[in-house]
């Protein structure tokens, strides 16, 4: 197509990532967002950046401030056992002649507004407060009917809207949904150096009998805490019961997850609690002149920490592909085929390694599984 309006459903990290890319390409870009601000739409305390993921945002111009706000390792992790004790080395994937780290760390905050600043610079408009109430295809685009009463026209509509996405459904003509995945997870920021623990420098799983934790660095001085365990479907906690929650869950845990659990979990109001939940719609993820990408298609568990980067590398691969081919359907296919295997091994080694930390799977290889699907992840997007 190489040039268009192209209006965004959403602006998460997919959709800015999106339309960075594609004014990039030069499509002019209109994102809406529902919710009021920049920050009002950020859930949860910190993300991780695999070296695919940086891969990628350095594509769009976004990897060195990436790196400057939040902390890089020189290896993706270790993992422990109950008492505290180092059981495996993870030494992660760098693609070759990569001068970017196996994994950095970062608030998600920090990544907003990295992320807008450069859509911003790049020519994109962003409309926040902005819902819409329906998307009318015709033979030469889209309608875009707002809540205000207004309509915008379209050549192509991007449904970065997450993952209970509304666009879906102009998609699909069934009702798809995330699935629960059984676990639920405790995050919580804490500081980077833990007395007579030193430096958390890279992600630290330590596995128990009650779920996983896990450590993760996202910038000079802190670091985020994370516990995934079993829980009812549904299972939801008010803000009194997370700190006690949190502690008894952590019960059985020497080492570092000791001291955190005794030392650092008392407040309620700054643990964030969230079901795991998964999907992947099937394939093709467009109709008329509608497509989906991000969360929108594809929901992942944060057991690789895949999520962000699979939704960054969707709006690079669509530009790409609206860039070069002649029309959106051939421009779509060609997207659905580079992207959908891709997300769908992703998918199903995250699925995999949940149910290894339930006790489901007691052979998993979790590290080795972890590794393959991290070198697997270098090949071009």
């Amino acid at each position: 197509m190489q040039s268009g309006k192209v209006i965004i459903i959403g602006g998460g990290i997919g959709g800015l990532s999106a339309a960075i890319a594609l004014n990039n390409k030069g499509f002019s870009v209109e994102v809406l967002e529902r919710s009021s601000g920049l920050h009002s739409s950020v859930f949860g305390v910190g993300i991780i950046q695999p070296n695919n993921a940086l891969r990628a945002l350095d594509m769009i111009g976004c990897a060195d401030a990436c790196i400057e706000a939040g902390y890089s390792t020189r290896a993706w992790g270790m993992q422990l056992d109950a008492a505290g004790h180092e059981t495996r080395q993870m030494p992660g994937a760098v693609a070759e002649n990569s001068h970017l780290p196996p994994m950095n760390g970062l608030t998600r905050p920090k990544l907003h507004e990295i992320l807008t600043r450069k859509a911003v610079e790049s020519g994109a408009s962003i409309r926040y407060g902005t819902r819409y109430r329906s998307l009318q295809p015709n033979e030469n685009g889209v309608v875009v009917h707002l809540e205000d009463g207004t309509s915008l026209d379209a050549d192509i509509v991007v449904g970065a809207d997450g993952t209970y996405s509304q666009t879906r459904k102009y998609v699909f003509d069934q009702d798809i949904g995330p699935v629960y995945n059984g676990q639920s997870a405790f995050r919580m920021n804490i500081p980077r150096t833990v007395p007579g623990f030193g430096e958390i420098d890279r992600i630290i799983l330590q596995h128990a009998p009650h779920g996983m934790a896990g450590y993760v660095p996202i910038g000079p001085d802190l670091a985020y805490m994370f516990l995934n365990s079993s829980w009812p479907a549904g299972t939801r906690l008010e803000e009194h019961e997370l700190a006690p929650a949190l502690r008894e869950r952590l019960q059985g845990f020497g080492g570092l997850t000791g001291y955190v659990r005794d030392n650092f979990v008392h407040d309620g109001n700054e643990i964030v609690f969230r079901p795991i939940e998964w999907m992947i719609v099937p394939p093709p993820w467009h109709k008329d002149r509608i497509v989906l990408i991000g969360d929108a298609a594809h929901a992942f568990l944060p057991h690789l920490g895949q999520g962000a980067a699979q939704a960054i590398e969707d709006g690079i691969v669509l530009a790409e592909c609206l860039a070069e081919d002649a029309t959106c359907e051939q421009a779509f296919k060609r997207y659905i085929d580079r992207r959908y295997e891709r997300c769908r091994m992703v998918i199903q080694g995250c699925v995999d390694i949940g149910e290894w930390e339930k006790g489901h799977l007691p052979d998993f290889d979790n590290i080795a599984t972890t590794q393959r699907i991290m070198e697997t992840l270098l090949a071009p997007i």
